[in-house]
């Protein structure tokens, strides 16, 4: 029986020091309560466009620079708390 993988979110900010880190054990909290698999990757934003392929999603809190084809969510939500459960569901639809 094949299992499929879990999907990998990057989840990017300046300095992939805490902010990042923050905001990806966050995603990955909220998505294991909703039983969805999925792996969130620390990063800074000058790394995504060279990781962006191994990604079904990025989520950053600031602006990435280029266009990439792998979707990108700009968002302070899980920082702030505004709009964070519009953009779970966001990134829900994402994975789906």
């Amino acid at each position: 029986m094949l299992t499929e993988k879990p999907k990998i979110i990057l989840v990017a900010c300046g300095r992939a020091i805490a902010t990042s880190v923050f905001v990806a054990q966050k995603i990955e909290g909220i998505l294991a309560e909703r039983g969805l698999d999925a792996v969130t990757i620390p990063c800074t934003v000058a790394e995504v466009p060279a990781r962006a392929s191994e990604a079904a999603l990025i989520v950053s809190t600031t602006r990435i620079p280029e266009e990439l084809d792998t979707p990108v969510i700009v968002t302070l939500a899980f920082l702030t708390g505004m709009g964070k459960d519009r953009v779970v569901e966001q990134i829900v639809s994402y994975l789906s």
